[in-house]
């Protein structure tokens, strides 16, 4: 352990402060400094454009290659030498060739901000989603560690994911990291630059999560209210939204819609950082992402105190078996569905080992299996489930359910969201129930729900659906 600890830190003096250097040959050295002659001197001497040089030595000839060592390309991509990078890979340089601990010329490019480099290696084949062998950090990873803003945005723009890259940074091993490194200050960048990307316009390529944008508001709690209550850095939501699945199961009309909306609310009125919150949408929200989040992210970020918010909106089902309900994430089939769903079960017990103040759970979902916002396998009968004893729930946690086990969950469609969602939006929005803090009056809120969301079910769609609320704590 000792010995991995001394190798990490010689290996950040080096990156970092361009310290150490090669005992590598003219070929080397000429790609360092952009000296095109003398690499094509070198080459035409013979020297090979993969020559790995990895011994350490001290700074030689006032130049310092990029630590750890590496062929000359690399040199050429950590000192932004474009044209020198160009001629050596014409001349036979392996773009994806790796120097020291499993990195590449585009991880040392992107942790330097050279966007001429990182076009050049892009166009000629780098991998994009490459991962040193030593942090399994990418090149978005590295430039969003390094404050690279530019060659942040470039890496995006050609395919790279952001979510995916905050979602590393976020569970890193902080203590494995120099002090100059700061994985926070990486996911605020990258969450900048998405969020400066959405209001510029979608770039080609870029992987939004909101893909198409935000609908055109087609209600009243579209037009998000202007107050807005104080930042709270310890305020963590996961907010998802399932419309479409892979298999063949009937469309959550305005779902995506839905998770789209709450994510405004939780970050322009509710005082949620836009880099706390997790947004899974369709193929986003496979069951490999719900395990990921609730069960990786948030016990690494979620610390004493917290306040955590967490929203579905898609499709429910029961197991007909034990009578358990699940979520139904993206890939998910009601006919395995303890294969492939994710139970509230096991949802509310990784929830409950959180050391978070307050935890409210919002579901815009039913689990009965007799439609709506509901599947089950085929040949199965609806079932009747009672929500309110199905699971123990952590004393510092309350569930919001759109509906009781027996029945079904509405669309409002002349609103364009689902039923329990629209009223329970108007409700923040419109009823005083949000604190100066931006925490909910949860029996305040419930209270203004459930009577709404009874008659506009039973007086449109001749259907009885009444909210539950489900909790030690209600306030």
């Amino acid at each position: 352990m000792k010995r991995i600890s001394v190798f990490v830190s010689i290996f950040f003096l080096c990156i970092g402060l361009s310290a150490c250097a090669t005992t590598g040959g003219p070929l080397h050295i000429a790609s360092g400094q952009g000296d095109l002659t003398a690499i094509k001197n070198a080459l035409h001497a013979g020297a090979d454009p993969n020559e790995h040089k990895g011994k350490m030595t001290n700074i030689v000839d006032g130049w310092s290659p990029a630590g750890w060592g590496g062929p000359p390309l690399h040199h050429a991509a950590y000192y932004c030498r474009a044209e020198a990078a160009r001629v050596l890979i014409e001349k036979g340089a392996d773009v994806n060739a790796k120097g020291g601990i499993g990195l590449t010329a585009l991880h040392r490019a992107a942790v330097k901000d050279c966007v001429e480099v990182i076009k050049i290696l892009l166009e000629k084949g780098a991998d994009i989603n490459a991962r040193d062998t030593g942090f399994q950090y990418s090149p978005l990873e590295w430039a969003a560690l390094s404050g690279s803003s530019n060659a942040v945005r470039l890496l995006i723009e050609k395919g790279a994911d952001p979510e995916e890259a905050m979602f590393k940074l976020q569970t890193t091993n902080k203590g494995k990291l120099p002090s100059t490194m700061n994985p926070e200050a990486g996911v605020q960048l990258l969450s900048a630059v998405v969020r400066r990307d959405k209001k510029a316009g979608q770039p080609a390529g870029f992987k939004d999560m909101f893909e198409g944008g935000r609908p055109e508001a087609r209600s009243d709690v579209d037009d998000i209210p202007s107050a807005k209550a104080k930042l709270n850095k310890n305020a963590y939501a996961i907010v998802i939204g399932i419309e479409q699945y892979r298999q063949k199961l009937p469309k959550a009309d305005f779902a995506v819609s839905d998770a789209k909306i709450m994510v405004e609310y939780l970050t322009r009125v509710l005082g949620y950082p836009e880099e706390n919150v997790i947004t899974l949408l369709n193929d986003h929200a496979s069951n490999v992402d719900l395990v990921k989040y609730f069960e990786k992210w948030l016990p690494n970020n979620v610390e004493p105190g917290a306040s955590v918010f967490i929203y579905y909106s898609g499709h429910g089902a029961p197991n007909p078996k034990t009578g358990d309900a699940y979520l139904v994430p993206y890939d998910g089939d009601p006919s395995f569905i303890d294969e492939t769903g994710y139970s509230l079960k096991r949802m509310y017990a990784a929830l409950g080992k959180l050391p978070a103040k307050k935890i409210i759970v919002a579901l815009d979902s039913c689990f009965s299996g007799a439609g709506g916002r509901s599947v089950i396998a085929k040949g199965s009968r609806p079932l009747v489930m009672n929500l309110q004893t199905a699971t123990a729930l952590a004393a510092n946690m309350t569930v919001l359910s759109a509906s009781s086990g027996e029945q079904t969950s509405s669309t409002y469609d002349e609103k364009g969201h689902g039923l329990f969602t629209y009223f329970m939006l108007k409700g923040i929005k419109d009823e005083n129930v949000v604190k100066p803090d931006g925490s909910i009056a949860i029996s305040d809120l419930f209270g203004y729900i459930k009577p709404q969301v009874e008659r506009i079910a039973r007086k449109q769609y001749n259907n009885e659906q009444s909210p539950q609320l489900i909790g030690a704590k209600k306030n």
